[in-house]
């Protein structure tokens, strides 16, 4: 599993015109499946992105999770960030989890991320997404397992 995540000053999500997200100071998280994610993996990975430290304490260093400075959270199901682009000009996408099995396991994200942390908010898997933020710093993490 890999997630992108970006500390926001806001951050929203639009299908069809609709809003369907939409947060002010908290983070925007892509979350791509590969075929050997687990729900051990799915866990591990919300343990760990609602207690990465990425928000500034009161001097100024990032010692602070997103729970501790009450902020948002849009999950954001992306299957190019699994994709595999060390050859050629096209990314091929043999290494990311097949479309039904990826919704299964964004479903048990989302599913695990609330468990922690109740103001969770995602996109959705296979729509035409417009998602926007305003990355603050900016600061963006790749996080794997």
């Amino acid at each position: 599993m890999i997630c992108l995540l970006q500390r926001v000053l806001e951050g929203s999500v639009t299908i069809d015109n609709q809003s369907v997200a939409q947060i002010e100071q908290g983070l925007v998280v892509l979350c791509g499946f590969q075929p050997n994610d687990s729900h051990d993996k799915l866990k591990k990975m919300a343990k760990k992105l609602l207690s990465y430290r990425v928000f500034a304490d009161d001097n100024g260093r990032m010692n602070l999770n997103v729970q501790q400075v009450d902020g948002g959270v849009i999950l954001v199901p992306q299957f190019t960030l699994a994709a595999d682009t060390q050859s050629g000009l096209r990314p091929s996408f043999s290494t990311s989890a097949a479309p039904d099995i990826a919704t299964q396991l964004f479903d048990q994200f989302i599913t695990e991320c609330q468990a922690l942390y109740a103001p969770i908010q995602q996109g959705q898997f296979g729509a035409d997404m417009k998602v926007g933020l305003i990355n603050d710093g900016p600061v963006t993490f790749w996080l794997e397992n």
